[in-house]
């Protein structure tokens, strides 16, 4: 059991990597659509839209990368994104540095 928490300690801190949550996916949409539909604002680095194993469907909510903030910006300033008709959430993430981090859990 301790195995499987440390694993998804790691993968809560490896999604601050990310630039931008989005939330709201239709179930139709895959993560190769998602990519497409994201790089008209620039490079998308990865996306990772995760599944529920008892399901296998995606839970409707990914993380992507850009390769700079100006393409995170430029996603951001559009507004709405739509996607088979349904409107996406989208939030940016907030990055912060290791020593930021260490102060506030104190």
């Amino acid at each position: 059991m301790a195995a499987a928490s440390t694993v998804r300690a790691v993968g809560r801190r490896s999604r601050r990597l990310f630039d931008i949550f989005v939330a709201e996916i239709p179930w139709t949409v895959s993560s190769k659509e998602l990519k497409e539909y994201f790089s008209q604002f620039g490079s998308v680095q990865r996306c990772q839209l995760p599944f529920n194993r008892d399901t296998g469907f995606h839970r409707r909510y990914c993380w992507i990368k850009f390769s700079t903030p100006e393409e995170v910006q430029n996603v951001l300033q559009k507004d709405p994104h739509i996607l088979e008709g349904s409107k996406l959430a989208l939030k940016q993430q907030i990055r912060r540095r290791r020593s930021q981090r260490k102060s506030q859990s104190e």
